[in-house]
């Protein structure tokens, strides 16, 4: 888990890219009834204007709300890593996912033109995202973003704060 605000921007990053590219899949693959070469190059080309919109969502919204609901009525900061992770994860997915399928809903109904439609795509979303955005959080993406983090950045690699004399 990241320990400082560099870190965690570093993380969200890398955490932001793998959920956005593997939800736009998904979600473009069940517009196009299946998953095919096709909708993998669909979700791709989509992919940067969601993640653009994920990244800020996560890093400005759903981050402040998702930890403070962890750490006032699920866990305590002396609790064991995995309780933490778990509990900031699950706050996470239902936050982001609830934002992110009413992104999704606008932008189908900005390619279709059907803007009468979008509470009703929004709540139809909304379960859709959530039954494989939190599995796949908590057992592929979570786990695998991790692992890769800590790898890339061993822990005290990343500091907090420029040292004086570097700013020099």
């Amino acid at each position: 888990m990241p320990t400082n605000k560099r870190e965690s921007l570093i993380y969200t990053f890398m955490m932001c890219f793998c959920m956005v590219l593997w939800m736009s899949i998904y979600n473009v693959s069940i517009q196009m009834g299946g998953l095919s070469p096709a909708s993998i190059q669909a979700g791709w080309m989509g992919f940067p204007i969601a993640y653009v919109f994920g990244m800020c969502c996560d890093w400005f919204i759903v981050s402040k709300f998702a930890k403070g609901v962890a750490f006032r009525f699920l866990v305590k900061p002396e609790s064991p890593a995995i309780y933490k992770i778990l509990a900031i994860s699950c706050g996470m997915v239902v936050g982001m996912v609830v934002i992110m399928s009413l992104y999704g809903a606008a932008e189908g109904c900005f390619h279709t033109g059907a803007w009468d439609g979008i509470l009703m795509q929004w709540l139809i979303n909304i379960p859709r995202n959530f039954i494989m955005a939190l599995p796949f959080q908590l057992i592929i993406a979570g786990p695998l973003v991790r692992f890769l983090f800590r790898r890339a950045f061993p822990m005290g690699t990343v500091l907090a704060e420029v040292p004086a004399q570097a700013a020099i």
